[in-house]
């Protein structure tokens, strides 16, 4: 039974204290989205944009480099996005498309990335995502990218070479996957049905626990968290979001093979919708390459870089699929091609492919 005694006065002092706190803060919040809403009429009579993504990485790493604590550096960037997202919302509605339906991972990355104060548009593809953010009717689109086991998404990949869109930003996931059904039992699955990465990421833990059901892959584990709920013998992978969605069991967290398992995404948008981000002092330029098939081709694309000290974070190959046995590469660099050092590689650079794209400068996802 719950205890009748009062609290001590001590609690009720301390309680009163943070109420008088909370009713502070929530004027102060109003008075920054009075701000907001003035530095918004100011941007109109402008023409300039709603969202700048440099902005907002700045403002969180400088409230990160003045926090004293007790509260942890890692809960500022949370928190401020919230407000930063509540108080852009009061501007105009951001649109932002994504694999859906409710529950996807990439969801939880739009959200993570924009805050909750959206207008979401999950979509049935990849594919889809980039048409509604090429055609505006979404502001942005959230795609992941590549993750830290399994490596690139390949239709994400091939999707960049040809779209008008580029990027504006990154996030990442630390991702838990979990099976979850209508039944709170392993008994009786026919089928586990999940996305193809979600699957090969889980590989181990399903030969061991279920070697005889079928591995389905869908279009999103939300899809698969989805057929789970209206058929009893099949079971999802899915986030926890997922199951409360559909009102599955978790009949097993945490099953992923890799105990550190993390999805990239990336934030695209139309360059008639958005100017591509300025500097913010920690950025990373992602751009898709490609060299003649010849002798020496590929270690003449990473010279530039060495020359002018230029860092190179990733480097992935994907089939062109002209027959011939050609490659596009996907490179990362760290910095923007406003850096001057980062501008003449990437110049010379220019200057030793056969093709060159350049898919987006915005800032790294240190929050």
């Amino acid at each position: 039974m719950p205890d009748p005694s009062p609290p001590d006065n001590g609690l009720q002092a301390l309680r009163t204290q943070i109420d008088q706190l909370d009713r502070e803060m929530l004027a102060l919040l109003n008075r920054r989205a009075a701000l907001a809403l003035e530095v918004g009429e100011i941007k109109k009579h402008e023409g300039s944009v709603v969202f700048r993504p440099e902005r907002e990485a700045q403002v969180i790493d400088g409230l990160k480099a003045v926090n004293t604590g007790p509260l942890r550096a890692e809960s500022v960037a949370p928190i401020w996005r919230e407000v930063m997202s509540a108080c852009r919302s009061l501007e105009s509605a951001t649109r932002v498309a994504y694999l859906g339906p409710a529950g996807t991972f990439s969801e939880e990355a739009a959200l993570g990335f924009f805050g909750s104060s959206i207008s979401k548009l999950p979509c049935g593809s990849f594919d889809e995502v980039f048409r509604s953010t090429a055609a505006g009717a979404a502001d942005f689109g959230v795609v992941p990218i590549e993750n830290s086991s399994e490596g690139g998404v390949a239709r994400a990949l091939d999707l960049f070479l040809h779209t008008p869109l580029f990027i504006i930003g990154e996030t990442s996931l630390f991702v838990r996957h979990n099976l979850m059904r209508r039944h709170d039992s392993l008994e009786g699955i026919s089928a586990v049905v999940a996305h193809p990465q979600a699957l090969a990421q889980c590989h181990g833990w399903l030969s061991t626990h279920l070697p005889h059901a079928e591995r389905r892959p869908v279009s999103s584990n939300a899809e698969g968290a989805r057929l789970a709920s209206l058929d009893p013998t099949l079971a999802g992978i899915a986030s926890e979001r997922a199951a409360a969605e559909f009102g599955l069991h978790l009949v097993a967290r945490a099953i992923q093979d890799d105990a550190h398992n993390r999805t990239r995404f990336l934030v695209v948008t139309h360059p008639q919708q958005h100017p591509a981000p300025k500097s913010s002092g920690h950025d990373c330029t992602s751009l898709v390459v490609s060299v003649k098939n010849q002798p020496g081709a590929v270690h003449d694309l990473l010279v530039p870089l060495k020359t002018h000290g230029v860092s190179m974070t990733r480097f992935e190959s994907r089939p062109a699929r002209s027959g011939q046995w050609e490659y596009y590469f996907y490179i990362d660099i760290e910095g923007h091609p406003d850096d001057a050092r980062v501008g003449a590689a990437l110049k010379e650079l220019r200057e030793a492919c056969a093709f060159f794209k350049v898919l987006g400068a915005y800032p790294i996802d240190v929050h």
